[in-house]
């Protein structure tokens, strides 16, 4: 089966965001990714529930919203009205993640947790059942257009062995530095979702390059 694409509109032209959006519903994509970024847990700011807002009304696909933010369970309520559909919380972030995860699944969301490059996927052992997406950052979080941290496959493998071994049905996500180069190698590691920035909306002719994106992890 192949890779759910995601475009991450973080890369997008914030001048065309209507135009970029319209894109999206057109092209092979799966998810719109969001990312929330508050200057605080990560060193970026980035946009909030305005634009998620904006994006629900024109959205034709599943909205997949990362809080990159301190205390994200203050805003699980106000993300479920914006229009999330799923939404994804920061390990790191999170002082009582059970809690966290059972508050997103009661606003009717899909609940994520996101792992930081540093934090290894075995911390997830006591928690992966409650999981239905774990989202492995294979960049720093705070600014798109890094470099893909290679050690991110061995990574992908640990986390499908968790999953396999725990009976848990839960999606791996990449997010940061996937290109056409690496999508094939991502999903044969065990990747089901691929988050693309700077990539789609980099390209000459973005919506060819999510069908290729598409194309590379049949």
């Amino acid at each position: 089966m192949p890779a759910l694409i995601a475009p991450s509109i973080l890369s997008a032209d914030f001048g065309n965001l209507e135009r970029d959006f319209d894109m999206i519903n057109q092209s092979q994509a799966d998810w719109f990714h969001v990312d929330i970024m508050d200057g605080v847990f990560v060193p970026n700011i980035s946009f909030g529930f305005p634009v998620v807002k904006a994006l629900q009304k024109v959205a034709k696909k599943h909205m997949d919203v990362h809080l990159m933010i301190v205390d994200p369970d203050r805003y699980i309520a106000d993300f479920a009205k914006a229009g999330a559909q799923t939404l994804t919380v920061h390990y790191e972030a999170c002082t009582h993640l059970h809690r966290s995860l059972q508050a997103i699944k009661a606003q009717g969301m899909k609940a994520g947790i996101a792992l930081n490059p540093h934090t290894p996927v075995s911390v997830l052992e006591d928690i992966i059942s409650d999981a239905d997406l774990v989202c492995l950052m294979s960049v720093n979080p705070g600014f798109g257009g890094q470099a893909f941290i290679e050690r991110t496959y061995e990574k992908v493998r640990a986390l499908k062995r968790l999953i396999t071994e725990s009976g848990s049905s839960a999606l791996i996500e990449i997010d940061g530095g996937v290109t056409l180069d690496n999508a094939s190698l991502l999903h044969e590691a065990g990747a089901d979702v691929l988050v693309a920035g700077n990539t789609v909306f980099g390209s000459s002719d973005p919506i060819q390059t999510i069908a290729e994106l598409k194309s590379r992890t049949q």
